[in-house]
């Protein structure tokens, strides 16, 4: 007698959800941070650079905080609302895996106090003497020289860093773009604060505040366009240059990047360097334009695969119906998505009403991604938030 068996049926993964599992993969999105790594040189390194930073500033403000301190509390209060803004503006950038903020810190802190302290302050001063004994003292172009070879390797190497202490969070172009963007932001904040107070002793310091506040109007108009643009496509080179597990090794155009932020950090240098104003102001306007024009180009060039990853990991939401098809085309978007969504809104409440359901889906993806796509008690909260706000 012959028997047949009846087959066993085979679960057949679902495409979107193994999508969703792989983009969390590759990006490391989600995935935890510990800096404390004692077995881990470049931890030792990042540790030693930033309290040599500490140290080195300490020795050069000693004695002029104690004649201006009213100067440096004045620069200091303003430079720091000014990184308060520029911090929002940068994090508001990171819409996708956002940046962990143990790392975010790390990277301002590394760009303050290690890059212009422990780094750029030796090399440019030994640079821009050997420069002085090779073409005179009136040579007018050393820091255009120097300052982009120190202070962008300076800053760059905060991402070589943090790539090997968070190799598992730290994956992408744009990690390195975003991470690099906060180096700069930290070199900024510190090295206007001390160029505010150098300026104090003006006049026999007489005067110091409007001596120094002058300085630091001259600098919020500067800062802008200047550090934390030039540190964030270097971010982004340094990526290229090492590759991860994420980003395949694009050693070309890693050099490329890094290089093109040392020539417009030169360009802008070198506006200083001319004695005729118009020949100086033509420079500052083509280091102005040519900055932006690459900062944005390198924004949307790393910005691709993070928004892919966006979409990979909420597709499965959008088909289940916990977001809708408009809301997943925001989220995975740029400014132009974005902006349709909410322009689609029925009056001023309606488009409180999706900023807040945006939001919320964020925070849904964001659930998701530190779970690995697993049904966890965050993400089933985040999606009753989803819910919620859709019937409110």
């Amino acid at each position: 007698m012959t028997t047949t068996s009846e087959p066993v049926p085979v679960a057949v993964p679902d495409p979107a959800i193994t999508a969703r599992q792989a983009a969390i993969e590759r990006t490391g999105w989600g995935n935890p941070v510990y800096l404390w790594q004692p077995r881990n040189a470049a931890f030792w390194l990042y540790l030693y650079l930033v309290g040599y930073g500490v140290w080195r500033l300490f020795g050069q403000i000693n004695y002029s905080v104690r004649l201006y301190a009213p100067a440096l509390a004045a620069s200091t209060i303003i430079f720091a609302l000014y990184g308060v803004l520029f911090w929002w503006f940068t994090t508001r950038i990171d819409r996708y895996s956002r940046q962990p903020l143990k790392l975010v810190v790390a990277a301002f802190a590394w760009g303050g106090l290690a890059a212009p302290w422990g780094i750029a302050l030796s090399g440019n001063s030994a640079f821009v003497d050997l420069l002085q004994k090779w073409f005179g003292q009136d040579f007018g172009f050393g820091p255009a020289l120097s300052a982009p070879i120190f202070e962008e390797l300076g800053k760059g190497a905060a991402v070589l860093l943090l790539l090997f202490i968070a190799p598992r969070v730290v994956r992408t172009a744009y990690d390195g773009f975003i991470l690099g963007a906060f180096a700069g932001l930290g070199f900024e904040v510190f090295e206007d604060i001390f160029y505010a107070l150098n300026a104090a002793p003006a006049e026999f310091g007489s005067n110091q505040i409007h001596a120094s506040l002058h300085t630091v109007g001259l600098r919020l108009l500067s800062g802008f366009s200047s550090h934390i643009l030039y540190s964030a496509v270097v971010g982004a080179g340094v990526v290229y240059l090492v590759g991860t597990v994420a980003q395949r090794r694009r050693a070309g155009l890693g050099v490329g990047l890094i290089l093109t932020s040392m020539l417009l950090h030169g360009l802008w240098d070198s506006a200083g360097g001319y004695s005729n104003g118009v020949i100086a102001s033509v420079v500052i306007i083509l280091s102005l334009s040519a900055s932006f024009a690459v900062v944005i180009a390198v924004f949307r060039l790393t910005v691709r695969p993070e928004r892919a990853a966006m979409r990979d990991v909420m597709l499965p939401e959008a088909e289940a119906g916990v977001i809708t098809s408009e809301e997943l085309d925001a989220l995975a978007g740029g400014w132009k998505q974005r902006r349709a969504y909410r322009k689609a809104a029925h009056g001023k409440a309606d488009r409180r009403a999706r900023h807040h359901r945006l939001e919320a889906a964020h925070d849904l993806a964001d659930q998701l991604a530190a779970s690995a796509g697993a049904d966890s008690a965050g993400v089933r909260h985040a999606r009753s938030e989803v819910a919620r706000l859709r019937a409110a």
